[in-house]
């Protein structure tokens, strides 16, 4: 079972203390057992609210030999754009850049 994001733990915990304090003062019991059973409802709330917040998206399942292709792939690529840069013609000396008209 996956750990529970930052998300899910701020739901559920603020979903508990808002409801046991809502069913209290809703209910305006003073009792031992109505207290308990408003806090196990509470927390039961809370719990499925954790639950049902989304979880992130997780990337699409592939065989471990594809993601390995797939890096290797990725990083043929970065080293043939680095080697295109590398090997671009260079500029002669003495020559210098175009440059747009100057105000005087």
């Amino acid at each position: 079972m996956p750990r529970p994001t930052a998300a899910q733990l701020a739901y559920g915990s603020c979903t508990v203390i808002l409801s046991t304090l809502a069913m209290l003062l809703l209910s305006r019991t003073s009792s031992g057992p109505g207290i308990v059973v408003i806090a196990l409802a509470a927390l039961a709330l809370g719990l499925l609210v954790a639950m049902t917040v989304p979880m992130p998206k997780a990337r699409a399942t592939e065989s471990a030999g594809a993601r390995k292709t797939d890096g290797r792939q990725a990083r043929s690529q970065a080293r043939a754009r680095v080697r295109a840069r590398a090997h671009r013609e260079p500029v002669p000396a003495g020559v210098e850049p175009v440059r747009g008209p100057t105000a005087p």
